[in-house]
């Protein structure tokens, strides 16, 4: 699954424990130019759309080889996204200006993982 769906959105909401949450993206590119069509979209994010919902990306990094993993489980690419709210981050989704540019996320991925982390000792 790629696309973010409302009913994840409304669980994501419903389990908010409060406060700023970080996004865990693992990413799998397509081998034609998946790259190159993840970052259109992060440029197309751009400063006005991540300066609307306070996003600050604090870590985005190519994924190697993994050391301890099941077969087919090594990401090309990692990616810390925080976000001052899960409200925040379900607003920014559900923007006609973000959605006119999702597109990119879509045809650059074969596979991805986005799940929401909150630091310890705070309920999940």
């Amino acid at each position: 699954m790629i696309e973010i769906d409302e009913h994840a959105l409304d669980a994501l909401l419903t389990e908010d424990p409060g406060g700023p949450v970080v996004m865990l993206n693992l990413l799998r590119f397509r081998p034609d130019g998946g790259r190159e069509s993840y970052q259109r979209y992060a440029e197309a994010l751009g400063p006005a759309i991540n300066a609307r919902y306070g996003v600050q990306v604090d870590y985005l990094g190519d994924g190697g080889r993994a050391l301890v993993a099941e077969a087919g489980q090594a990401w090309d690419m990692v990616v810390l996204v925080r976000y001052p709210s899960r409200q925040a981050f379900a607003d920014m989704i559900r923007d006609p200006d973000y959605q006119a540019v999702s597109h990119f996320r879509s045809e650059a991925l074969v596979e991805s993982v986005l799940q929401p982390t909150a630091p310890l000792g705070s309920p999940a």
